[in-house]
């Protein structure tokens, strides 16, 4: 008898050629996911969205316990999706697949075709199918929406007197002098005396992370030889200017960046190694980087656990976080929201070894998308962005890039789709670009040429930086002697002043749907 895998889903079409009246009148994102089996499919997302009601069926309960990793894939006159959704879907119970794709072109008839990915016969029963389809001025509606309700807070200024009596006409400046969103880069050790790297970095980012320099290869790169004068220069960096900074990596699972000599050694020799690598980082920097990736890309190569055995991803965790207790420990790894053709690192397998993590005891909280892109899709990516999201757990962007097999206008239109995605995702908390500069240039993508003169790229980061701050804003009070704007989390300084006297304060916006309150007293 086959097995039959029962699962429900919704695709998001993202239509690149359709015109809109400029007000708004399309559907409003659904960010609902689900990363638990359920035993009955909930109810199809936007009613079904352009299919047609079907009946709903109950759970299929089977004796023998199964699991498949379900891809779904489409095919138009045009073109061939070779994925948009998977989801790892089990016998007995209802599993939720949540993907999307751009249509490129007008289709009059398509065909979506789901598959098990390892080939074993089954029988796929679905239910609850969506398909809701959005314009790119719809898209962009629903991201400035996003943003201005989970990035933003109202503030009223109150101005009054000595005795509490309210003043109308007093002058208000208000500049925000710092932002709340972490927003970064990858510097390489090519900064360090380099004033013209360092002001162009500074004036830009309130983040960073080392390309390369903490990596074990970058400070032992002989056996017990451990050097950290590059890395101790950089931090020296990073604190002058009050910039954070994420700590990457621990370790890496590619045995292609571990030590040449760390790769001839195997079990007491390479578990003693490996033991005396963390401790010297940890001792070294503890409390100074607010997040480690501890097993760098552990969803694609396993040579720790290969040489150690399966608990050893456990105990690198369990150390790092007993080390370093205040940081994040992030399980960092690529193709996740780049793609989900990638059997490695779909979605639902990510969840699943993180949950595997958690279930024998590893203080995991950090999600960690590297990003690198060639051709993004924004519905896929943020419908894995949903999913990560129910595990209620930070998300960041750590390594975003667009591959240098696209030219530079083409990065740069990419890039900025990217990052407009993620910034107006409610569950991101953070984003690193992966354009630290060398004199032969960027791992895939710089930002600006050797004399840091902006390449497009630099000009779409710089752009989004403007169009995500608040700035200067200026204005007077009313007749209730207030003022008030819609700022972007961060903090602030105000100033009112009536007359020939002034007072000033400071005051944060932090998030919320409630508005901040701030009273200025001017005394006489």
């Amino acid at each position: 008898m086959q097995d039959i895998i029962p699962f429900f889903m919704v695709l998001v079409l993202f239509v690149g050629t359709c015109l809109v009246s400029p007000l708004h009148d399309g559907p409003m994102y659904d960010s609902t996911a689900y990363t638990e089996c359920k035993e009955e499919p909930e109810k199809p997302l936007y009613n079904g969205g352009v299919f047609e009601s079907q009946p709903q069926s109950g759970g299929v309960q089977h004796a023998v316990a199964f699991s498949g990793l379900i891809r779904a894939s489409l095919q138009t006159e045009n073109e061939t999706y070779d994925c948009i959704g998977t989801v790892l879907a089990k016998s007995g119970c209802w599993s939720f697949l949540k993907g999307g794709f751009l249509l490129n072109w007008p289709s009059t008839s398509s065909m979506l075709f789901f598959q098990n990915t390892d080939g074993k016969d089954i029988n796929i029963e679905l239910a609850s199918p969506s398909l809701q389809p959005f314009t790119k001025q719809q898209w962009r509606f629903n991201q400035e929406y996003l943003i201005n309700t989970h990035r933003k807070q109202a503030v009223t200024i109150h101005v009054s007197d000595s005795n509490g009596k309210r003043m109308q006409g007093a002058t208000i400046n208000i500049e925000q002098i710092s932002k709340d969103f972490p927003f970064g880069s990858a510097i390489a050790k090519t900064i360090l005396g380099n004033m013209p790297y360092q002001n162009w970095f500074v004036k830009r980012f309130n983040a960073a992370v080392f390309e390369n320099e903490l990596k074990w290869y970058a400070t032992e790169a002989d056996q017990g030889k451990v050097n950290y004068t590059i890395s101790d220069q950089m931090l020296q960096f990073v604190r002058a200017n009050k910039i954070i900074a994420r700590g990457h990596n621990i370790f890496w699972e590619d045995p292609k960046y571990t030590p040449a000599w760390a790769r001839n050694l195997t079990g007491i020799q390479l578990q003693a190694a490996v033991d005396s690598r963390i401790q010297s980082l940890m001792n070294q920097y503890r409390e100074e980087f607010i997040h480690w990736d501890v097993s760098n890309e552990m969803l694609h190569f396993d040579f720790y656990e290969k040489r150690l055995g399966p608990d050893a991803t456990l105990h690198f965790f369990e150390t790092a976080h007993k080390s370093d207790p205040l940081a994040t420990v992030f399980m960092n790894d690529f193709n996740v929201v780049e793609t989900c053709s990638d059997v490695n690192s779909t979605v639902d397998t990510y969840i699943s070894r993180l949950r595997e993590l958690q279930q024998n005891g590893v203080f995991m909280d950090g999600i960690g998308l590297e990003s690198h892109f060639t051709v993004p899709n924004l519905p896929l990516m943020r419908a894995i962005i949903d999913k990560l999201a129910t595990l209620n757990l930070p998300i960041w962007l750590t390594e975003v890039d667009i591959s240098k097999t696209l030219d530079k206008d083409t990065q740069a239109i990419y890039l900025e789709q990217v990052l407009r995605e993620g910034f107006s995702h409610p569950s991101v908390n953070g984003i690193m670009l992966w354009t630290a500069l060398h004199p032969q240039g960027c791992y895939q993508m710089c930002l600006t040429d050797n004399d840091f003169r902006n390449l497009p790229s630099g000009d779409v980061v710089d752009k989004l930086l403007q169009e995500w701050q608040t700035g200067h804003a200026e204005g007077v009070t009313d007749e209730h002697g207030s003022y008030s704007i819609f700022g972007f989390l961060g903090e602030y300084r105000v100033t009112a002043t009536y007359g020939n006297k002034t007072a000033d304060t400071t005051f944060s916006l932090c998030g919320g749907r409630e508005t901040k309150h701030v009273t200025i007293s001017i005394r006489f």
